[in-house]
């Protein structure tokens, strides 16, 4: 392992995969996509005219990730409980068939969003939403609405749609930190519409499958005027933002 030198620059291990580790803390690991990496160039609009090819990663944060500690939680809980080998196998096999799909769908959706980014989609319609002109921040906010009620995630939609509010903001001469929050504050309003949340919601509140799965329509009916109107008023909030109080906002680094 080598010594640490800056924390801003990662140590490579000089490995085949050309994986790299975080030199300040050795609990973030860098895979070069083979194939891919230091083959996307930007050209201006979008970048300086000497910007560097896109780097192209895979980061695993094996310590830090929520997921780490859900799992340490649940093993130390099965210690504790003194699971037998049979209960275990059951434990982790029905943990399995029951994530298999949701699984799937969230490779599927970050894949989706590293496909867009690479392939030069965010940056054409990052452009093309500058027709928008000056109410750009409130459609912002639709936008991040737009990508939680599709994926059924925050993360995913900020996957999606991040990198393409960015460009914008940076087209309009707006702050891309505010387009960039507006995207994810935006998006919570569309998580009370999402299927995947209402799924879960009749999920846990009737006990009778078919009965929750009648109840689907009407709460779907129900709350969505609230999610637009909610949307709305992020939007607006973000127009107060860009161009009433800027100072909120701290400004975007060089």
């Amino acid at each position: 392992m080598p010594g640490r030198t800056n924390a801003a620059t990662p140590v490579t291990l000089g490995t085949p995969l050309g994986i790299q580790v975080d030199a300040a803390s050795y609990t973030r690991l860098f895979f070069d996509m083979p194939g891919a990496d230091k083959q996307v160039q930007r050209t201006p609009p979008v970048a300086p005219a000497n910007a560097p090819p896109e780097r192209v990663q895979f980061t695993f944060n094996w310590l830090a990730a929520p997921g780490t500690s859900t799992v340490l939680a649940a093993i130390l809980s099965g210690l504790f409980l003194r699971l037998s080998a049979a209960q275990w196998r059951e434990a982790v096999g029905r943990t399995a068939r029951r994530l298999r799909v949701p699984v799937l769908v969230i490779c599927q959706v970050l894949g989706l969003a590293a496909l867009t980014r690479y392939a030069g989609t965010d940056a054409i319609l990052g452009l093309a939403f500058t027709a928008s002109g000056p109410l750009y921040p409130f459609f912002a906010a639709y936008l991040g609405w737009l990508g939680v009620f599709l994926t059924g995630s925050d993360t995913a939609s900020n996957a999606l749609f991040g990198s393409l509010q960015r460009i914008t903001a940076e087209q309009l001469h707006l702050n891309p930190i505010l387009a960039a929050a507006t995207n994810s504050t935006g998006g919570v309003m569309g998580k009370m519409i999402d299927a995947q949340s209402i799924t879960v919601a009749t999920a846990a509140c009737y006990e009778d499958p078919k009965e929750g799965s009648l109840a689907l329509g009407p709460i779907f009916r129900r709350v969505f005027w609230f999610s637009v109107l909610g949307a709305a008023f992020i939007g607006v909030i973000a127009l107060l933002q860009a161009y009433v109080f800027p100072g909120v906002i701290p400004p975007a680094p060089q």
